[in-house]
């Protein structure tokens, strides 16, 4: 199950991914470009620092060779004195040694960049199964990596020797050399040695710098599944989501039909729109569109003003052209204020009428709606 699940995974990796993979301190590492990168820094300063490194050394090696007959006598100086020598030594490869640190970090932050994450730190007990543990032993990265290291060491023993053999006569003529000629001879054939050390690890860094990136991209890929997970948890359940919009929908509804009874009139287009209108005669403003909806909405809009007394005119052309062009609670076009107007006169004389202080009007008369606010009006052609 766990080799079809691998096979499964042939999609790359997502940026969500990686960003949690680098959280987790899943970076592309190569030890062999900071083993390359240490070694030349380390052969580069001493070739800039060569003069005063030899004085150093050659000053630490004649106070060491320079005692009397009552520091033999004690051997608890002698102990002292090892000390102090050890320490001066320690002081004067230390800058070397820093270098090579910072140099190693920094070829490694150059290949997976600055990553700080403590929960690499965190204990895993899922580790500590011995049939997951002897899995990841025995895997293929695992055996790449080992015969990798072994080609590493194998290489750099033979070109080691090799050196050392090619130049054992040099070597050994160095004992006979004055002090200040040895120690010069030997920092440049310790040089060149750590420039041969310098190719080889470099040779091994170029081959292992995209093979780290190959191994780290292939241990992140994605199978159609999670990556299609993926996508749900960034977008969220679409069902879910769905709901929602429904619910706010019908939400929105009940709202927008309980401004229905405030409305002065509701225009309608017999059964396909309805448009409710409320007018503030102590504003300057105009009309307002209440509600609006088409289909069952216009007739739920048309039930709630028949319920509330409030009246219902059939004017088609108008109730398409605010269905179409007004907005939700702000005031109609500018264009339909004539039309407007016309309709609510005509529900306030009805109003006047019924109750028996105005006689009765006529039928509404044709409304001056332009052609072009109606969404059905086809152009004739020239």
């Amino acid at each position: 199950m766990a080799d079809q699940g691998a096979q499964d995974r042939n999609l790359p990796a997502s940026a969500r991914k990686l960003q949690k993979a680098r959280e987790e301190g899943q970076v592309a590492r190569s030890r062999d470009l900071g083993h390359f990168a240490a070694i030349a820094a380390a052969m580069g300063l001493m070739i800039v620092m060569a003069p005063g490194l030899a004085a150093s050394l050659r000053a630490l090696l004649a106070t060491g060779l320079r005692f009397d007959a009552q520091t033999v006598a004690n051997p608890a100086s002698m102990g002292e004195r090892f000390a102090l020598l050890g320490e001066q030594f320690v002081w004067v490869m230390l800058p070397i040694g820093l270098v090579m640190v910072v140099v190693a970090l920094a070829a490694g932050m150059a290949l997976g960049g600055w990553n700080f994450s403590l929960q690499a730190l965190m204990p895993k007990f899922d580790k500590l199964n011995p049939l997951t543990g002897l899995g990841r032993i025995f895997s293929a990265d695992r055996l790449i990596d080992t015969l990798r290291t072994c080609a590493l060491a194998l290489v750099i023993g033979v070109v080691g020797g090799l050196y050392f053999a090619l130049h054992f006569q040099a070597f050994a003529a160095v004992l006979a050399l004055p002090l200040p000629a040895a120690l010069a001879q030997a920092g440049g054939d310790v040089v060149k040695g750590m420039g041969f050390l310098a190719l080889t690890l470099a040779a091994f860094a170029a081959v292992d710098v995209p093979v780290q990136r190959f191994q780290h991209a292939k241990r992140l890929k994605m199978s159609f599944q999670e990556v299609k997970q993926e996508h749900k948890e960034l977008e969220g359940n679409q069902e879910i989501k769905s709901k929602m919009k429904v619910r706010m929908r019908e939400m929105a509804n009940r709202r927008m039909l309980s401004e229905v009874p405030k409305a002065d009139l509701v225009v309608m287009n017999p059964t396909h729109y309805a448009v409710a209108l409320k007018y503030d005669e102590g504003s300057t403003g105009a009309p307002r569109v209440v509600a609006k909806g088409a289909d069952l909405m216009a007739m739920r809009i048309r039930d709630a003003a028949r319920g509330a007394e409030v009246p219902v005119l059939q004017a088609p052309v108008l109730a398409r052209a605010l269905y179409a062009h007004a907005e939700i609670d702000r005031e109609i076009p500018v264009s339909l204020y004539a039309a407007v107007a016309q309709v609510l006169a005509y529900v306030y004389q009805l109003r006047a009428a019924l109750s028996g202080q105005a006689p009765m009007p006529g039928e509404l008369p044709e409304l001056p709606v332009p052609v072009e606010l109606d969404p059905h009006h086809v152009a004739q052609p020239a």
